[in-house]
Order: C-alpha cells, then structure tokens, then sequence
C-alpha cells in the first residue's frame, strides 16, 4: 500500500535530494495521518458517546492529538522547502527538525500526562470497561496505527528524515498504549485484577523514553553533531580516488538540513603541479562530489614538497614519536623553514580530545626527538580538533 501511495502520488520519488520531492513525501505522510487520525476520532467518539464508554471517549481524543502531530509534520515540510533567500541563504531545510522537535514535544506530553492518570489509577482503581465494542473498536484501531507506524518509517527512511521517524514513533507508542488498555481491560474482566493503573505507568515511562530519544535526534544535528563518518569516508574516497592528488585534511562536513549538506577541505597535491592544472582538477572534484553525493565541496589546495629528503626524514622521524605517543595522533601541512641558528619544522597536529591539555608536552617531546643528532630543530605546532580534522592519504603517496 505505501509503495502504491508513492508511485501514484509523488513524481519523481526516487530523487529524494530534490526539495519538492522531499516535500511531496511530507505532504504525503501529513494528509494520511491527518485523515486517519480524524477517521479514527470520529468512529471513536461517535461509539464512546452511544455506548458511554469514557475510554473509547479518551482514545478519540488521543487520536484528535495525533492529527495535530500530523498537521504540524505537514507545516514542517512545506516551510522546510521554502527556496534560499536573503535572510536565508542556505535554505531552509532546519525547519524540519523543529517539526521532528515538536513531534517529540507532544510525545513527552502524552507520556507526562499518562504518568499522572496512571498513579491515580494506582492509588484509586477502578473498574475497566471490556464491552464487545470497546475491544472491537481498540483492535482496529490497533491495526490502524501499526500500518500508519510502518508507513511513516518506510518514507522517514527513504528520505531521511527525523520529523517522519518521529511520527512513526508516535504511532509506535499509541500501538503500545492502545494494547496494554486493551489487555488490561481483558484481564479485568477474566481475573477480576486491577492492573491498568501499573502497566500504564510501564507505557508512560516508555512513552517519555522515547520522546527524549528523539528529541536528542533532533536537536543533536542543530547543536552540530558530528558528520555521519560512512559520508566523511565517502568525500574522502572520492577526493583522494584522483590522480594528482596526494591527500587530504581539515574536511569539514555542515548539515544545514535533511538532504542540504556543505563540505569544504584541503587537498594536497605535488607543489611542481601547474597551478591552472590543479584549479582545474580541484574544480572537476567538486562538480563529481556534488553530483555523486550531493554534498557542495569547496576544495583548498595545499602544495606539498614530495622531493626534499631532509623534510621527508624529519616528518618519519616526527610520525615515529607520535605514534609511540599515541597511534591516534596524525600530522599534516608539514614543511621545514631552514634558519641561520636553528631550524623550524611547522605542521598541524590532530589531537584527539582527550589529549587536548598535552600540546605542550608534545612539542617538548617532539624537539627532544629531532635534536637528537646535534641538529637545532624547533617544533611549531598548531593543535587541531580531532573532529574535522582526520588526514586521507592516497597509500602510496604516504611521504
């Protein structure tokens, strides 16, 4: 059914980069939660107003809340495709984990609001209602909001998004709660025990678990999380799958919304290599990475000297000590500047976080290490951030 929905109703869905078509899949998953949600309110207050049942009444009212999550998903992905402007110019595309925040807002509401019925329960139980129409209706609306979990999963993930996750969670969690009223409401009327009031703060306490995880999920790529690494390897592979090109570093990922991502590195090449050669080749890289991985890359090019045997033993002797520092320690931008008294040997250091507070001891080590010939070497080192700053080197250009 929803590969059904999808061939019919988005054109183009494969091309889930695309801003419309993202767009077209949340409009998509807004209107069938909205219209299922809006059914399911209906039948439900309808019977629970005949019948008198106050639960059958409660859930409809659950459901109202769930179309409201589905309007807000809706609203989230039609502003989120809004084009580039002034005030915006890298689009728009946030919103739509501000929708997948306010999803996972209402769910921490709902789970708030269970725990506090759920002790009342607890501390003043009552009789559960287990009609023929109360299970009927409870059951369908079970396997209604199963097939609208899988639906938003399957788009959610088809386009990576956090806000259609979200929703599926939601409707995760009405399966979850809907169940344990059903299963109480049975077990009440089969034993006589009164065990509403615990299983729903079990629900609650799940309820509210997952409302923080996805909270976390969307608020993490807003505070800058760090770059998913199989796209990190992917840039990498593909800058460094160039002849000409000898490695990178300082690649830098920018998530600016689902499927708007900006990149930008240092890419070392020979210094003899013609500089019109290498603006081009630099160039031809960025168009493939944005074709193939729709990432827009801005490269920096960073000539190394691949010829000068005093820098070539200098930098082994530097990557010696380091790695009996730390195997995780990396270097890069590394030359030699020749003085009268002395010799400066200049590079970026990757320091992992954990070693952030022993730069210092490093560059002590480091000098001890290169003037242990009688030769007058001076370590200039400029700490850098682990995070971005991982160097690919093409294997056999390791000098």
């Amino acid at each position: 059914m929803t590969e059904f929905l999808v061939r019919r109703l988005i054109r183009g869905a494969q091309n889930t980069e695309d801003p419309s078509v993202r767009e077209a899949y949340g409009r998509l998953a807004g209107i069938v939660g909205v219209v299922c949600n809006v059914l399911l309110f209906v039948g439900k207050f309808l019977l629970g107003t005949l019948t008198g049942s106050v639960a059958i009444t409660a859930d409809a009212v659950n459901n109202l809340s769930d179309a409201s999550s589905s309007i807000v998903t809706l609203i989230g992905f039609r502003l989120a495709a809004k084009p580039a402007d002034e005030g915006h110019p890298f689009g728009h595309h946030r919103i739509e984990y501000l929708a997948g925040l306010a999803v996972a807002a209402m769910i921490l509401l709902i789970g708030a609001e269970l725990v506090k019925t759920s002790i009342g329960k607890i501390l003043h139980p009552a009789d559960v209602e287990c009609t023929a129409a109360t299970i009927l209706v409870l059951l369908a609306s079970i396997l209604v909001k199963l097939w609208l979990a899988r639906f938003n999963r399957t788009l959610g993930k088809k386009i990576s998004s956090p806000a259609l996750m979200a929703t599926a969670a939601d409707s995760r969690n009405d399966v979850i709660t809907t169940a344990a009223v059903l299963l109480c409401a049975v077990l009440a009327a089969a034993t006589g025990l009164r065990l509403d009031g615990y299983v729903g703060l079990l629900v609650a306490l799940f309820i509210l678990w997952s409302g923080i995880s996805i909270a976390k999920d969307t608020i993490d790529p807003l505070l800058g999380a760090a770059p998913d690494e199989s796209l990190v390897h992917a840039i990498a592979s593909e800058i460094t799958g160039y002849d000409g090109i000898l490695g990178i570093h300082d690649l830098m990922v920018h998530d600016y919304g689902p499927g708007r991502r900006f990149a930008s590195a240092h890419a070392e090449v020979d210094y003899r290599m013609n500089i019109l050669d290498a603006h081009e080749l630099l160039d031809d890289i960025e168009r493939d990475v944005r074709t193939k991985l729709h990432v827009d890359l801005v490269l920096h090019c960073d000539p190394i000297v691949t010829d000068d045997a005093e820098r070539s033993a200098l930098r082994d002797r530097v990557l010696s000590y380091l790695t009996e520092q730390d195997a995780r320690l990396s270097i890069h931008d590394f030359r030699v500047v020749r003085g009268t008294g002395h010799t400066n040997v200049i590079f970026d250091l990757v320091v992992p976080f954990d070693l952030a507070g022993k730069t210092a001891e490093l560059q002590r080590g480091l000098e001890r290490a290169l003037s242990a010939d009688g030769q007058r070497y001076h370590a200039v080192i400029t700490a850098d951030a682990e995070a971005f700053n991982d160097v690919h080197t093409r294997p056999e250009t390791r000098n």
